[in-house]
């Protein structure tokens, strides 16, 4: 079993003072217990022999440190900023999402659920997660909220969320001192998207905002920002190219300095459909200053995917007579 530095030195510690209250002890006393008839110097044997074995597992954790965990702390951090909201597939997304982010050094992520309260389901995963987080939440208002039925694209989706990540983020780092608190990188993830674990690393070193291209996204194998002599001109993009940023959500990340640097860049909940990427970004950076990454946008690393909503006839039939699945089990 792999221990830590810190529990090592515990144990270190413990064992010496045990063996000195030991042998402190036995001076002078006498004792009925076979086991402690011992000669003493066979107990400090035993001592030392402990205290040796601690001490080689010392050594394996000092040698087992790889050069990537070392580094780990000088990496500037990458915050991932995610919408949530409580559906069937709620656990499975953000599971998947988890365990894609473990790959990832130097990563925090940011969990925003739309909800008035935290809910235990994400609180628990994130907890058991492993990973450095903060828990948000912020409901969205109801006239702002698709009905059952709508199309997805009739309203701007996760805008109180992203809004109430970059106002921690903002509070968080403005409340640090020095020069790194200006340091990272601040990615927008939805939580029913694939990552390739290569993406982070290009989007490490954003200056300002770095962009690259989104597969399976609008009704298109993929769009992307076309790039001539290391600057995006234009956009490959199959509905309304003349739009400030026609980006997805998941085509760009933008430095925690640009973010600091101008507070009132938000997104807008009531932007026209396709516009919301643009209400942010229009506050922040000019096409001229994109910074195109993934090979000049030649290379996809981020899927627009999307979970099949479940369908739930048998269960609701089974509900209907009293035979339904335990609502105690978590989903």
């Amino acid at each position: 079993m792999r221990l830590k530095l810190k529990t090592v030195f515990v144990l270190y510690f413990m064992v010496s003072l045990m063996g000195l209250v030991y042998a402190l002890m036995q001076l002078g006393q006498r004792c009925d217990c076979t086991e402690h008839d011992m000669p003493k110097d066979r107990t400090i044997s035993r001592l030392r022999g402990e205290l040796h074995r601690l001490q080689e597992q010392m050594k394996k954790v000092s040698a087992t440190k790889s050069p990537h965990q070392a580094l780990k702390s000088t990496l500037p951090t990458i915050f991932v900023i995610t919408p949530t909201y409580a559906r069937f597939v709620q656990k499975a997304e953000l599971t998947r999402l988890s365990q894609t982010f473990l790959h990832v050094p130097q990563l925090h992520w940011v969990l925003v659920e739309d909800s008035p309260h935290k809910t235990p389901l994400v609180a628990s995963l994130l907890a058991n997660s492993g990973l450095a987080y903060t828990h948000l939440h912020t409901a969205t208002p109801k006239e702002r909220k698709l009905q059952d039925g709508d199309p997805s694209w009739l309203k701007p989706r996760g805008a109180e969320q992203r809004n109430e990540g970059l106002r921690w983020l903002r509070e968080d780092r403005g409340a640090q001192q020095g020069a790194d608190s200006q340091q990272g990188v601040v990615y927008f993830a939805d939580d029913d998207n694939t990552y390739s674990i290569q993406l982070f690393e290009e989007m490490r070193g954003t200056q300002r905002v770095s962009v690259w291209p989104v597969g399976l996204v609008g009704g298109m194998r993929y769009e992307r920002p076309v790039v001539e002599g290391g600057k995006v001109v234009r956009f490959h993009t199959g509905w309304r190219p003349s739009r400030p940023f026609p980006l997805d959500m998941a085509g760009f990340a933008v430095s925690v300095k640009m973010v600091l640097a101008n507070p009132d860049a938000c997104f807008d909940g009531n932007a026209p459909m396709g516009f919301l990427e643009s209400s942010f970004l229009q506050g922040v950076v000019t096409m001229e200053e994109l910074e195109p990454k993934a090979d000049n946008c030649s290379k996809v690393l981020v899927w627009h995917t999307r979970t099949e909503k479940p369908k739930m006839k048998r269960e609701d039939a089974l509900q209907a007579q009293g035979l339904g699945s335990d609502t105690a089990v978590e989903v």
